[in-house]
């Protein structure tokens, strides 16, 4: 996946959320941590694409970390389409 992004002008990386692994909703496995962390080295940004109230729901933790990726500007949680246009519409903080 950056692969292909790194051979185009890609600057974010959408993943729809079914095709995340459960391992990476639980922190303490360390995946999303790993994954956030290559991108960035890379400087790709990311957005997980699709409902994660249930995850967010089993994990204070989880849920905490995906408000913090939403605030900023490296990654971001959506829900739909609609919502990741509007995000990348908006202006920089």
């Amino acid at each position: 996946l950056v692969g292909d992004a790194l051979g185009h002008p890609a600057e974010w990386i959408v993943v729809p959320v079914q095709r995340l692994s459960p391992d990476f909703f639980d922190l303490r496995s360390g995946v999303a941590g790993q994954w956030m962390q290559m991108l960035v080295n890379y400087r790709l940004r990311f957005a997980v694409l699709g409902d994660v109230s249930a995850h967010r729901a089993r994990s204070e933790s989880l849920d905490a970390w995906i408000t913090e990726c939403n605030r900023g500007r490296e990654g971001c949680f959506v829900a739909d389409w609609d919502a990741l246009r509007a995000r990348l519409a908006a202006p920089a903080r």
